[in-house]
């Protein structure tokens, strides 16, 4: 892994979606600010994905069956921004990137793509929630685009256990690495 072509992708990590996974979320944190800490140490770009829109959330159309449900509960700037929030035990600095989408995977309606090629970025690291959703959407766009990947096991969640144990062991593992935080620590 050449460290300098290589990004850590946290994605999706943000209050909305964390209240989803009450027991889980504590321990992702944790392990999540642990890999923050070894791409840091790495010189790795560290890059923040997270689902964000404009007030009012024009960007939802009634077509979209997954996020029509969100314009109603979030049309309130207050409601928006809680959703929105990053925790602060991740740890965001001035030298990480910040990157709203507007769907599932991280490249759509995002500028992620051109930060990655201005970057000269050839390798991803992913993170987040869920397994079944963000990870294997942006693994799948990634993978497409010649990207070099990594899913760090203890670093992503899924609601559903069983799908999480599969994309990891069935899809991921067959066309990317994957390894805890802590092996990755060893590359």
């Amino acid at each position: 892994m050449e460290t300098n072509r290589t990004a850590l992708l946290i994605m999706d990590m943000q209050m909305g979606f964390l209240a989803s996974l009450p027991d889980q979320g504590k321990l992702l944190r944790r392990n999540i600010a642990a890999a923050i800490n070894t791409a840091r140490q790495k010189h790795i770009l560290v890059i923040f994905v997270r689902l964000g829109f404009q007030k009012g959330l024009p960007e939802i159309s009634p077509a979209n069956a997954m996020f029509f449900g969100l314009k109603n509960h979030l049309s309130n700037d207050d409601a928006l921004g809680a959703f929105m929030e990053i925790p602060a035990d991740l740890g965001i600095t001035t030298s990480d990137i910040v990157i709203n989408k507007k769907r599932v995977s991280a490249f759509s309606g995002s500028e992620l793509e051109m930060i990655l090629r201005a970057s000269n970025i050839s390798d991803l690291v992913l993170t987040g929630i869920s397994t079944g959703g963000m990870v294997l959407s942006t693994f799948t766009e990634a993978f497409d685009k010649d990207y070099q990947l990594t899913v760090l096991t203890d670093c992503c969640s899924d609601p559903d256990e069983e799908l999480h144990q599969l994309l990891l062991n069935k899809i991921f593992s067959k066309r990317g690495l994957v390894v805890t935080a802590a092996q990755w620590n060893e590359y």
